[in-house]
């Protein structure tokens, strides 16, 4: 094992801290798992699942003074997909994305179309924002749910909107990787909530991911303005202990968590976005 190889990953958390409880809207039912005290954050999961490493960023939120929120809206929760043969974990990660792309609740390749998920999310989050309190909710998604965190934002008690490696919709085509999984209404309302209430949307990246094109961020750049911030960061400034070929997963599989890293840097900017914007009035 090389030095680079021995710098820290990721925490990770244990789904049994985890409260329990289904809730369900507009037809779709799932399991929601929370922890903590104080205002709302949801996070919503990378695919193919809530593993460890979502666990050990949402305990990090927890830690901060919020109420972890993590809808189980595909895979196995609490299910590591890296531990076993590389056989299992290929299977466990295609069968969890096949079944999402086909369901009825995401639009993996539709352009400008939100997945019909959000609105069950905006619903959750209404309701965690009343049971929890605050000003308002937080909101990250990562992965095939980065988006979403985008199309929950027209909704004025999302206060803190974060997008890590937004991968809908597939880039299949150079016009499919400038775009992102949200109708035109919506962004136009996220941004004049930009530039009327000071509204700061995350994005972070890495460069050469294939899933997260540049193109998409300078959409994203040109529609929302200063109201964008992006982080990118080199493949070079990932977590050497990435079981992908390619960077991807900026907040887990691909955090060095050490002071100084760039990868440390992005996370702590996303908690500081929480802090300010939830906690400090």
């Amino acid at each position: 094992m090389s030095v680079n190889d021995r710098r820290a990953p990721a925490p990770i958390g244990y789904l049994p801290t985890y409260d329990v409880e289904s809730f369900g809207h507009g037809g779709f039912v799932h399991d929601v798992y929370r922890k903590g005290a104080g205002p709302a954050v949801l996070v919503l999961t990378e695919m193919p699942g809530i593993s460890p490493q979502v666990l050990g960023f949402a305990d990090r939120v927890v830690d901060m003074g919020f109420t972890a929120i993590l809808p189980d809206l595909f895979g196995e929760a609490g299910r590591d997909p890296l531990h076993g043969n590389k056989l299992a974990t290929a299977v466990y990660a295609v069968s969890t994305m096949t079944r999402a792309c086909i369901s009825n609740e995401f639009s993996a390749f539709a352009l400008g179309t939100p997945s019909a998920v959000v609105g069950y999310l905006r619903a959750l989050a209404s309701v965690e924002h009343r049971r929890c309190g605050g000003p308002g909710v937080g909101v990250v998604g990562m992965c095939f749910t980065g988006g979403f965190a985008l199309a929950m934002a027209v909704d004025p008690i999302v206060l803190a909107p974060v997008l890590s490696q937004p991968s809908l919709p597939f880039a299949r085509t150079p016009e499919h990787g400038a775009s992102i999984d949200c109708d035109e209404r919506s962004i136009d309302i996220v941004a004049k909530r930009c530039a009327a209430e000071q509204l700061r949307v995350i994005g972070l990246r890495f460069k050469g991911d294939p899933l997260v094109p540049r193109a998409r961020f300078a959409y994203l750049e040109e529609r929302l303005g200063d109201g964008f911030v992006s982080i990118e960061l080199e493949q070079d400034d990932g977590h050497p202990g990435n079981p992908l070929p390619r960077q991807h997963s900026v907040l887990t599989t691909g955090l060095i968590d050490e002071p100084g890293e760039p990868t440390r840097d992005a996370l702590d900017t996303v908690l500081s976005l929480f802090r300010t914007k939830l906690l400090v009035s």
